[in-house]
């Protein structure tokens, strides 16, 4: 299991977009998850990932006047349900449809859509914009009988969501086995039968082209990989992608032109993207 670093940036002034620039400098060097307050933004990372000389050098050419100051220590991983219970893991109203919340949770509200989720090292609970935003595209379509891939697939939230909404079939991948397994004990928390797989874009070799695909990674995984996305989604079928930032839409809209695919939908909030495609 993974250790983690939870770094503290404290900014001085400190607002909406300096700590969104921030968390824009910070995940072009492989930070995962982002929690912004008033006074500046807790960012985590592989703790192997980790060196702050790499932070330094991402905020060097910050394009707003700031100062900052660092701290930072070690989430080791079977600390990781206790660091999110205390510090920032509620229950998750998403368009007054879905509620996310974890089994430790006695006050969360009551709507048509409840998915239960004990983040131990992987990610993906909601309260990002990215799954906040695929929640939202998959809510819009008509799953019922269909078929769904979903790479990487990290707490498992949106293979869970994807089953409840009358799948038939949904393949999850993730590619930390660690991930995989607190995915699995997440899908039995919420009853439902999905096919787990550990593995990367690799592992699509052996898989039947789907209804649906889902990938909520990041820029450059999807970039490379978007041509295997696009060979495992059947015509018609549905593509959602999220993970990447506003200024990276034109290179995801450029690569989805050149593989047939033709953009439906986008949704974007606090700079970040998530948008639904259909294969030609």
């Amino acid at each position: 299991m993974y250790d983690y670093i939870s770094l503290r940036i404290d900014a001085k002034p400190c607002n909406e977009i300096i700590t969104d620039l921030l968390a824009d400098a910070l995940a072009e060097i492989d930070y995962e998850t982002f929690q912004p307050d008033d006074s500046g933004l807790m960012a985590y990372i592989r703790k192997d990932l980790f060196s702050i000389n790499k932070v330094e050098e991402a905020l060097k050419d910050f394009p707003m006047k700031a100062d900052f100051k660092f701290s930072w220590e070690t989430i080791v991983g079977e600390d990781w349900n206790k660091e999110w219970e205390q510090n920032y893991f509620k229950p998750i109203n998403i368009e007054d449809k879905v509620v996310v919340r974890s089994s430790f949770h006695n006050d969360a509200p009551q709507l048509p859509i409840e998915i239960l989720i004990d983040p131990k090292m992987a990610f993906g609970t909601g309260h990002h914009s990215t799954t906040a935003g695929m929640v939202s595209l998959i809510l819009d379509l008509d799953l019922k009988g269909k078929s769904v891939i979903d790479m990487g697939t990290g707490t498992g939230i949106l293979a869970i969501l994807c089953k409840k909404l009358g799948a038939s079939e949904v393949t999850a991948i993730e590619i930390d086995p660690f991930a995989l397994e607190n995915a699995e004990e997440n899908g039995l928390l919420n009853n439902v039968k999905i096919d787990w797989r550990v593995g990367d874009v690799k592992s699509l070799v052996e898989l039947k082209p789907a209804d649906c695909f889902l990938a909520n990674i990041n820029l450059n995984v999807i970039l490379a990989d978007l041509s295997k996305y696009v060979e495992k989604l059947k015509t018609g079928g549905k593509m959602l992608l999220s993970g990447f930032y506003e200024k990276d839409l034109p290179q995801i809209e450029k690569s989805a032109i050149q593989y047939e695919l033709k953009t439906l939908k986008i949704k974007i909030d606090k700079d970040w993207v998530a948008m639904l495609l259909e294969k030609l």
